[in-house]
């Protein structure tokens, strides 16, 4: 009789212990704050960002008026071209931001040589933090 009591206690010993070992695999999956759709969509939509601002910044610096301000400062289009997928997200924004400002002042026939300044210093930025990363 002791030995049927000691074989329920422990398959219900060993029950409890299969049972409470699927419970932090649950317990787990419910933890994640950020579902894997989520994060890929938040990935894909980084990307596509970056992709924008890059081609943003590509734009000023192949316009006419843009490689007239690189020529005029020696500095090559294909230096700063290769240069840019190296810019960290955060200073290609900005650098997207100033080129889609000069490009609106362009459009607008606003560009003078305060744009073209500009224009300058973004490029010389651009090399900078390149030549720092290396």
């Amino acid at each position: 009789m002791k030995v049927r009591y000691m074989m329920g206690v422990c398959s219900i010993l060993l029950a409890i212990c299969l049972a409470s070992g699927s419970i932090p695999t649950t317990a787990q999956e419910r933890e994640h704050a950020v579902s894997p759709g989520q994060l890929r969509t938040d990935v894909q939509k980084s990307a596509a960002t970056r992709q924008a601002n890059e081609a943003a910044v590509r734009e000023m610096f192949a316009s006419e008026t843009g490689q007239q301000a690189l020529k005029s400062a020696g500095i090559d289009y294909q230096k700063v071209d290769q240069a840019i997928p190296q810019v960290s997200d955060e200073d290609l924004a900005r650098l997207a931001e100033r080129s889609r400002e000069v490009q609106k002042d362009f459009a607008a026939g606003r560009l003078g040589d305060r744009d073209l300044l500009i224009i300058l210093l973004v490029a010389v930025a651009l090399i900078l933090i390149i030549v720092a990363v290396r």
